[in-house]
């Protein structure tokens, strides 16, 4: 997969992958405003199966805000997501200050390039394949990575952190 170099006119993502020299291929697709789920809609635009298309969730912890990035066909387990991120609960962050940390809007918040470094668990579903599209920093523009290169570029890590 050839890097994409988006010089002028990219996200705070892309240009978090062009200056950490990752490689990644932008999807872009038309974005519907009436669709219900922003996820499912990428997969079936771009025409890949759901469980390789990842949303990227933001957590309230004791210890502040997290990021869980799930398949978009599955549920993030706060549970889980709470063990991974080493707090004892978690809850979905509220959409505004979820905006307002990432510099994203909600629906194209990217796990690459957020405003401000958040601790960052990606389910280990994604390690089957050896790529992954995660949101690309607004609605209508997915990535297409690797899951070790999202890892290293956002300093997360893999748990079970998914639910069917």
């Amino acid at each position: 997969m050839a890097k994409k170099q988006r010089s002028s006119g990219g996200t705070p993502a892309t240009v978090t992958l062009d200056r950490a020299g990752v490689p990644y291929e932008v999807r872009a697709y038309s974005h519907d405003p009436a669709a219900s789920s922003y996820g499912l809609e990428a997969a079936e635009a771009l025409g890949v199966e759901p469980a390789r298309v990842f949303k990227t969730l933001l957590v309230d912890t004791d210890r502040g805000l997290g990021v869980g990035i799930v398949p978009v066909d599955a549920l993030l387990d706060l549970k889980a997501v709470a063990a991974a991120l080493g707090t004892k609960k978690a809850t979905m962050a509220d959409p505004v200050a979820a905006e307002r940390t990432t510099g994203y809007v909600v629906g194209g918040i990217s796990p690459v390039g957020q405003k401000k470094a958040l601790p960052t668990v990606l389910d280990v579903s994604a390690e089957q394949f050896p790529t992954i599209l995660v949101s690309g920093g607004k609605r209508g523009l997915d990535l297409e990575l690797s899951p070790a290169d999202l890892l290293t570029v956002t300093h997360g890590r893999t748990a079970a952190i998914a639910r069917r």
